[in-house]
């Protein structure tokens, strides 16, 4: 072969190698999507390479820490024998959820799924659990009952369970959105199940869109009008309600709640509470206790909050949308 001809194909070859590595060497947005605890987890984040594997990694980990689900989790280990050792996971879910529950009176508490799970079985069978067993079950319900000790759980009452259903997607927000940082990415959204953490701007250099769904009954219904759209940047949004739940009682949409005190499923007309935080894991905790607590205790409570940022979506008698939020809310609502 001609030299000249040798040399400029070795050339185009060597140019042509150095543009792929180029190109996949070069940051772009990705969007790694799939399905953790029977919900859809969406993650966009700016990076020269996908990050799935490290992304399933995380939610493992918390799967095998805090799902009530997974029977060789930490939390079943709970729920079956009355003590455990935590992982960081767990002992991270402790500490926010006893600050909550503290704050909140009550009204937030892991330790009511004895509760849940006697109404889930009920509703199975059409009827609803008999009041006597409802008090039976309420001796079992408390997170001041856990004990603490060496760094051990244990059950200060023989059957208690926990359940970090309504904290474990924000937890799993915050560590994606850590491990992401750790491996140099600064601008990413992190969805999972509705529950949102972002940082730094999207592809188009602004910050991350989220927009605040009405609540809505029609259960396969894929398309939802929007409340409001939130604009964030190091911050968290997490929504709880009874969206796909609520009934019509006398011409007014309502909620049916259980009260953590009383073991009661009580009517509520707040549909559904969103709160923007720091972490996703305490604006997750605070949306399912702001739920609990109903509409007039979670303005009362939240009006001059200016750390988290609630809004209120309830009913008026006549049925209608009553759409209300703080000070701190207002600050990210996009214009």
């Amino acid at each position: 072969m001609n030299k000249k001809i040798y040399y400029a194909l070795l050339l185009v070859l060597v140019v042509a190698v150095a543009a792929f590595y180029f190109m996949n060497d070069r940051k772009r947005f990705i969007t790694t999507e799939g399905v953790v605890w029977t919900t859809e987890y969406h993650i966009t984040y700016e990076g020269n390479r996908n990050m799935a594997d490290s992304i399933e990694a995380v939610l493992a980990r918390i799967d095998e820490s805090a799902s009530a689900y997974n029977q060789m989790s930490l939390v079943s280990q709970f729920n079956t024998t009355g003590v455990v050792v935590p992982d960081s996971v767990l002992s991270t879910l402790m500490q926010v959820s006893k600050g909550i529950y503290e704050e909140s009176k009550g009204a937030f508490d892991p330790t009511i799924m004895p509760l849940v799970q006697a109404y889930k079985k009920a509703a199975k069978g059409k009827r609803s659990p008999s009041q006597g067993y409802i008090d039976s079950l309420c001796t079992l319900v408390g997170f001041s009952k856990l004990k603490i000790d060496n760094d051990t759980i244990k059950a200060g009452v023989k059957g208690m369970a926990l359940d970090f259903s309504a904290v474990a997607k924000g937890l799993a927000c915050d560590e994606v959105g850590h491990m992401l940082e750790r491996n140099g990415v600064t601008n990413y959204l992190v969805e999972i199940g509705g529950e949102v953490v972002a940082k730094g701007v999207n592809d188009r250099g602004t910050k991350w869109q989220v927009s605040v769904d009405l609540p809505t009954d029609q259960v396969d219904k894929t398309e939802h009008a929007s409340a409001m759209v939130v604009a964030l940047d190091k911050a968290s949004v997490a929504t709880s309600g009874n969206y796909r739940q609520f009934a019509e009682v006398g011409g007014k949409r309502v909620t049916h709640i259980i009260n953590p005190h009383n073991g009661k499923a009580e009517q509520s007309d707040l549909l559904s509470v969103t709160v923007i935080a720091p972490q996703c894991v305490s604006a997750d905790a605070w949306a399912t206790a702001c739920m609990a607590m109903g509409t007039k205790a979670t303005q009362e409570l939240m009006e001059s909050n200016d750390q988290l940022g609630v809004l209120t979506i309830s009913a008026d008698e006549q049925g209608n949308y009553v759409v209300w939020s703080n000070k701190a809310f207002t600050k990210y609502v996009s214009k």
